[in-house]
C-alpha cells in the first residue's frame, strides 16, 4: 500500500466505504461522485498507477470481477448498457493515480455523456498506424 494514495487506502479498509465487492486482491465500491446512480470503482488493493503497471496476475483476476459486477447491476437495475472505463494518464482523464475501473449504468436518453469527436485515416493510414503499434508489441 502506498501511504499517500487515497485510493489505496480505500481499497484496503483505512476509510469507510460503501462496498459492493471485496476479496482478497480487490474491493468496489460506490463512487462518491457518481455519473449515474449505482457507478461503481474496482480498486485493486495492491498499489498501481494504471494499467501500464498492471501486473498480469492482477490482469486475470480483474476481468471476471468487473464481469460479476456488470451482470449484478444489469439484473438489479434493469439498464440497458454498461459502460466500463478504465483511463490511463493525465491527458487520458486519470485523476487519481491508482488503477481502477469505473462501472457505470446507462439507460436510453440518460443524457450521461462520455464524449469524443470521431476522426478517420485517410487511404492506408489504419494499416501504418496498426503496424507502428505491432512492431512493439
Amino acid at each position: 500500500m502506498k501511504e499517500d494514495c487515497i485510493f489505496c487506502k480505500l481499497a484496503n479498509g483505512v476509510f469507510d466505504t460503501v462496498t459492493v465487492y471485496e476479496d482478497e486482491d480487490f474491493r468496489a465500491i460506490m463512487d462518491i461522485a457518481p455519473a449515474a446512480k449505482g457507478h461503481v470503482l474496482l480498486l485493486p488493493k495492491e498499489h498501481m498507477a494504471d494499467l501500464l503497471e498492471m501486473d498480469e496476475n492482477v490482469a486475470n483476476k480483474a476481468l471476471p470481477i468487473l464481469q460479476k459486477i456488470a451482470n449484478a447491476m444489469k439484473e438489479e437495475f434493469r439498464c440497458d448498457g454498461i459502460n466500463m472505463l478504465q483511463n490511463n494518464g493525465k491527458a487520458a482523464g486519470q485523476t487519481v493515480f491508482h488503477l481502477h475501473f469505473h462501472l457505470i449504468p446507462r439507460y436510453d436518453e440518460d443524457h450521461v455523456i462520455l464524449p469524443w469527436k470521431t476522426l478517420s485515416y485517410e487511404e492506408g493510414e489504419a494499416l501504418a498506424v496498426a503496424n507502428s503499434i505491432k512492431k512493439h508489441l
